[in-house]
């Protein structure tokens, strides 16, 4: 069994920085692969970037490029997101995910929600302009 932990949400101006944390446990092999997702109320999940371990490759959405930064520290079982310049249309509950590295990684879909079978509870990111 995988347990997803998120932290580090909160309340900033646009223009401001926050810096997510997952706190993951269970079986490694199970949450190789892992990705943060956000979703407002009325609108789907939508992936934000994701980062398949070993390879080193990383996916972000459009919107978050050059903004975003992914990464995973093995030793500590944590994934992180720094989100920098943010904006109002950041606002979202952010969670993460994971999932067994089932594919190598050319063939990887890591922003797609679908192929994650471990989900947080979610942290609240609210940027006010």
């Amino acid at each position: 069994q995988v347990q997803l932990v998120e932290s580090g949400g909160g309340s900033v101006q646009a223009g401001g920085s926050l810096r997510l944390s997952c706190a993951a446990s269970g079986d490694r092999y199970s949450r190789d692969c892992m990705g943060w997702f956000r979703q407002t109320p009325g609108k789907e999940r939508e992936g934000v970037a994701a980062i398949y371990p070993g390879s080193k490759l990383t996916y972000y959405a459009d919107a978050v490029k050059g903004r975003f930064t992914i990464s995973q520290d093995n030793a500590k079982n944590t994934l992180s997101l720094q989100m920098n310049s943010l904006k109002p249309e950041d606002t979202a509950m952010y969670y993460c995910a994971a999932a067994p590295c089932a594919v190598v990684p050319g063939s990887w879909a890591g922003l797609r929600g679908a192929i994650y079978n471990y989900w947080g509870q979610g942290t609240q990111v609210t940027v006010s302009s």
